[in-house]
């Protein structure tokens, strides 16, 4: 394992900021993200979007002076619990970097400031398809949703609206 800094983002931070744009752009064009490059849009505004919004917070991984990592969570509440929740939005490691248990890292971060705000639990999506990243969140702790075994797990849909 690495000697990594890991922390959490400050926004306000140009260093966190770029590095934060820089992870996502490469997650996005990786096939795990959908292979394309984020937009202009998305790169000059994202940093500030995020921190207009309370309820986000990201998490980055450092080897030295590089950034390697990169998770982002945002807050959602759950009715049954009463309570918030979070949900691991993105998760992202360079490539050379990989295997390294960077990403579990993160998400022990992430967990950590899930629990100071009180959330029930974490969330996240995955592809089928993503075994290694299936393997580490299993590992961490994260299992397949269900309320009745009789009606299966739940499974993650979306409704695009532009």
């Amino acid at each position: 394992m690495l000697p990594l800094t890991v922390c959490r983002a400050d926004y306000a931070n140009p260093a966190h900021a770029a590095a934060l744009v820089s992870l996502l752009d490469a997650y996005a064009q990786d096939p795990m993200g959908g292979g394309q490059a984020l937009s202009a849009f998305a790169k000059t505004n994202l940093v500030q979007a995020l921190a207009a919004r309370p309820q986000a917070f990201s998490v980055l991984a450092f080897d030295g002076d590089r950034s390697v990592g990169l998770v982002n969570c945002i807050e959602g509440f759950s009715t049954f619990a009463c309570q918030p929740l979070v949900n691991v939005h993105d998760v992202a490691v360079l490539p050379g970097y990989r295997g390294q248990r960077i990403a579990e890292q993160m998400l022990a971060v992430a967990e950590t400031i899930a629990r100071e705000r009180g959330a029930c639990k974490l969330t996240l999506e995955v592809l089928a398809g993503n075994v290694g990243a299936i393997r580490l969140y299993e590992r961490v702790g994260f299992a397949g949703y269900q309320l009745d075994p009789a009606m299966g797990q739940a499974r993650f849909l979306q409704k695009l609206l532009t």
